[in-house]
Parts: C-alpha cells; structure tokens; sequence
C-alpha cells in the first residue's frame, strides 16, 4: 500500500506547519528581522534540540544573513523568521544590524558624485 498522495501546491505546507507549531508570523522581538539582518549563534545547539534550530545554530557561528541561512536551509523567509524567534526568545542567537556593526558612517559621497559623473559621461 502506498502512502497520501501529494497534489500540486502541497509541496512541504504540513511540514512548514509542524516546524513552526502552527505558527505564522514570528514574535514580535523578531518581526524587525529581514534578509539583511545577520545571525549570529551565541551556544552550541543542546541535546534533544529541534533538527532546524539545531541547524541554524551550526550555520551561524559566523555572523550570516537571514537570506543565507534561508538559502542553506531550504526554508522561506516567512517560516525561518518564525523560528529564528524562537532561538532568539532563548537567547541562542543574536540579531545584528548589518549596518551598524561597520563603524561606516554612510556612502562616500565624494565617491558617489564620481561614479555618477561617471555615468552622465557615458
């Protein structure tokens, strides 16, 4: 006997559904998380953790981008975020402002006038 048979758009929804508990949207810590913020682990994933909280501990030893890690994963955005919240609530990772973390005061101006001289003289 074979098992259900999966129809067209139900590629992975009732897996989704049981990695996030049901849950569609993150908290409301990590509702200002997007592509470009940058993870970073702060423990070694516990026994008996979740296999996908399990893996975004590993991947994020080095600060990296939701994006990635979403690209590492096979999991989207809507559904990482969800479980980044949860790593997050434990205090397991650490969400960084990509930006903030340079010490960079914004684009070179100076640079920016050049490139677009640059480009008027095309």
């Amino acid at each position: 006997m074979t098992g259900p048979q999966r129809g067209p758009g139900r590629t992975g929804l009732e897996r989704y559904y049981v990695l996030t508990g049901g849950r569609c949207a993150p908290a409301t810590k990590a509702a200002t998380l997007d592509v470009a913020t940058l993870i970073v682990a702060r423990s070694a994933p516990a026994p008996g953790t979740q296999p996908e909280h399990d893996a975004i501990l590993r991947w994020s030893r080095d600060p990296l981008s939701v994006a990635e890690l979403g690209a590492h994963l096979g999991l989207p955005f809507n559904i990482l975020s969800v479980l980044l919240a949860d790593l997050l609530h434990t205090g397991q990772v650490e969400a960084r402002d990509p930006v903030a973390g340079t010490g960079d005061r914004g684009p070179d101006l100076a640079l920016l006038e050049e490139v677009l001289s640059g480009l008027q003289r095309l």
